[in-house]
């Protein structure tokens, strides 16, 4: 709720802070916010797209951030270039649950020369291993395990069970879900003889500024230099991220996402959910990967691809298309053969004569 969900807010306040114009009574009382469907009379809701006029029409919000005046609203209306941003500006500002300041608790095991920032909260059973370092504001939720002379940077959060494994650097601002692993080996042996030998894994991960990883995420330590998720990332749950992998900036990796070792991605990239990327290819800025797919190869920037294997968003379409017309298609072209076999038959030639030419006299 508001300020620590002791109180309210007066529209005006909220249009103060993400500007747009205000429509209607700018005393109106906002408690609390929620989605169309399911708000009261204190909410504060948002509309994203015309499509969902009818649903805000008969919504019992207080309140709505809107693209456009909607004229058939009688209720007040903040109206401003991004709707779906600026409700999750304020929904960050003023509702959002504040995380836990409880400072260290007993059951903390520390090793050796750890250094921690101040005003960190560290819930029980967290492991910090020997010079581990702790910015300022970070927030450990009970059974992290952090190893020996790992990073972790400024107002990062660590929720439960996280593990951030030896030497592996984590930057400031960044979120890591439940169950996530960063700096687990990479994949690597070699064949001898029949047997996997295992290639030490040497390396390091480094998660930049403003990351989110989701929860069971994984992201292997290279085998030698860096495996890096570059600044402002946002990867979703059940991501597997290989060794020695290079993430842009500002990329969007979806649920089941696999990426294979030494692969880059540039900036802005957005990669739908259970797609596979190969190892040691690259992916430029901008390119967009449709869910399910199957990239095998680089891809230059700007790209829109789908597919197993991946090609051209708009040949994609095309081709999926046919498929349920497979059955008749096949139909046909058996019968186009019947047909030309029959034409071409040794009885059909035979039968075929050669009129003489007629010459004059």
């Amino acid at each position: 709720m508001p300020d620590g969900a002791s109180g309210a807010l007066q529209l005006v306040e909220l249009q103060r802070t993400i500007g747009g114009e205000l429509v209607g009574r700018s005393d109106t009382v906002i408690s609390g916010v929620s989605s169309l469907e399911e708000a009261g009379p204190g909410d504060l809701v948002f509309v994203a797209a015309e499509r969902f006029i009818p649903i805000a029409l008969k919504s019992k919000a207080a309140a709505f951030v809107v693209g456009r005046q909607i004229r058939a609203l009688s209720r007040p209306q903040i109206v401003v270039p991004n709707p779906a941003y600026a409700f999750a500006c304020l929904v960050e500002r003023f509702f959002a649950i504040p995380l836990p300041r409880r400072g260290i608790a007993e059951q903390v095991v520390q090793g050796t020369g750890v250094n921690i920032g101040p005003e960190t909260s560290i819930g029980p059973f967290v492991t910090l291993g020997d010079r581990v370092r702790l910015g300022a504001r970070v927030t450990l939720f009970p059974g992290v395990f952090i190893g020996d002379e790992a990073v972790v940077g400024d107002d990062t959060v660590l929720y439960p069970n996280v593990t951030v494994m030896d030497r592996c650097v984590i930057g400031c601002r960044v979120k890591i879900h439940s169950g996530t692993v960063i700096g687990s080996d990479g994949f690597g042996y070699v064949q001898h003889e029949g047997r996997h030998q295992k290639v030490p894994q040497l390396g390091i991960v480094v998660i930049e500024d403003d990351v989110e990883l989701g929860a069971n995420v994984t992201v292997d330590r290279a085998t030698f230099g860096r495996t890096v998720i570059k600044r402002g990332t946002k990867v979703d749950n059940l991501v597997q991220i290989a060794h020695n992998v290079s993430v842009g900036e500002d990329a969007i990796l979806v649920a089941q996402v696999g990426i294979a070792g030494s692969t880059t991605l540039g900036r802005s990239v957005m990669v739908g959910g259970q797609t596979g990327i190969a190892d040691h290819i690259q992916v430029g800025d901008r390119v967009m990967i449709a869910a399910r797919s199957g990239v095998s190869s680089s891809l230059e920037a700007g790209q829109i691809v789908a597919g197993s294997p991946a090609i051209p968003h708009e040949v994609a379409l095309r081709a999926y298309s046919l498929i349920r017309h497979l059955p008749e298609l096949r139909q046909q072209v058996r019968d186009l053969d019947q047909r030309v076999r029959a034409l071409e038959s040794p009885a059909r030639r035979a039968g075929r004569t050669k009129r003489p030419s007629k010459r004059r006299g």
